[in-house]
């Protein structure tokens, strides 16, 4: 976890370095507090910058009932959602303008999840995942089984790319892990291998958070994927890396 975020906060450092020389150092008009709010938020009646302490609140306590459980997380949401809703826009006919304004947002991620579940239950219900374990673990020749981890983390890149998260961690690493227990590698340095490709994952179509950011940006997915691969991959051997310097994963059993 630090590792990771180590890498996010120095790659995030370099791309920040790479847009000042590009774009330059832009400065807020000055005038007051006021002015810096509506240079952040903008203007208009569906802009709300005064009620961001209660908003903050609402937040946090939607958050306190989903680490804690105290509240299903479909209830959670919804509740959250009905009070920010009347409380942001009292009127009804600004209620319905916000939801539509962000009605096609909500579509695209709701197909999404439709579209993920079925390919991740097409995978699975044909044995397809059990068959790209059993083939990867078939490929390692046996003189290189104190490399399991390694090549477990390696693979995790493309594999947690294709494959839904459910469908890796469920599907491939058992079989995997299982696989390197002949080796006398632990399941737990497995696991902690397959989630060093988690960089790489995070810009694969199968994630509802970064196709719905990537839309709201008015930007394509290709595109993002192509400026941004390099510095998954990166960050994944980078992680990859420093924890066989720690001794996360280990290449002797």
């Amino acid at each position: 976890m630090a590792i990771g975020a180590a890498g996010v906060l120095y790659i995030a450092y370099v791309l920040g370095r790479r847009e000042v020389r590009r774009i330059g150092v832009v400065t807020l008009s000055s005038g007051g507090d006021d002015c810096y709010i509506d240079s952040i938020v903008g203007q208009g009646e569906h802009k709300k910058p005064k009620n961001v302490v209660p908003n903050l609140i609402l937040v946090s306590m939607v958050m306190v009932c989903l680490v804690t459980g105290l509240l299903n997380s479909v209830i959670s949401f919804l509740l959250g959602f009905v009070i920010a809703l009347v409380m942001n826009y009292p009127n009804l006919n600004l209620q319905k303008e916000r939801m539509l304004a962000h009605a096609g947002n909500a579509m695209v991620v709701v197909l999404l999840v439709f579209a993920a579940g079925v390919f991740a239950g097409i995978f699975s219900g044909t044995k397809m995942v059990d068959a790209i374990a059993q083939l990867l673990v078939n490929t390692i020749p046996p003189s290189w089984g104190h490399l399991f981890p390694l090549v477990v983390a390696i693979t995790s890149m493309p594999l947690t790319f294709l494959l839904s998260n459910d469908a890796y961690y469920f599907g491939v690493v058992p079989i995997l892990a299982n696989a390197a227990a002949a080796y006398g590698i632990s399941p737990m340095e497995i696991a902690r291998a397959s989630v060093l490709g988690q960089p790489v994952h995070q810009i694969s179509p199968l994630v509802a958070s970064t196709l719905l950011l990537v839309g709201m940006i008015d930007r394509d997915l290709g595109d993002f994927q192509k400026s941004t691969i390099k510095w998954a991959v990166l960050l994944s051997l980078l992680m990859t890396g420093l924890s066989l310097l720690t001794g996360a994963i280990s290449l002797f059993t």
